[in-house]
């Protein structure tokens, strides 16, 4: 099992995808990764601080951003992982699960 916590919203897209490539490479056949973030809703209407976040990553960084779940699900599909849930957990924050 990988963890990335307050990860991906630090970097650019390629930079994002490359890591989860990494991240599936990296895990043996029916490992997992979790990926944890302020992520945005799917509409962009109601995750205050993830817009708010991903607007502090644009100012404090050369590329990150915040970005929704249906964003990250398509990372990690694309990276190669399969079975991918959306979690809510405390307060603003969510988690994906991906499995190799």
């Amino acid at each position: 099992m990988l963890i990335f916590g307050h990860i991906l919203h630090d970097w650019d897209l390629p930079t994002k995808k490359m890591l989860l490539r990494k991240a599936h490479n990296a895990l043996r056949p029916g490992g997992a990764v979790i990926v944890y973030d302020a992520m945005i809703d799917n509409d962009r209407r109601e995750s205050v601080f993830g817009l708010l976040m991903s607007l502090n990553m644009l100012i404090e960084t050369p590329g990150g951003f915040d970005y929704t779940l249906a964003d990250g699900a398509a990372w990690m599909t694309a990276a190669g992982f399969h079975h991918i849930k959306a979690e809510p957990l405390a307060g603003p924050h969510s988690m994906l699960v991906g499995f190799r």
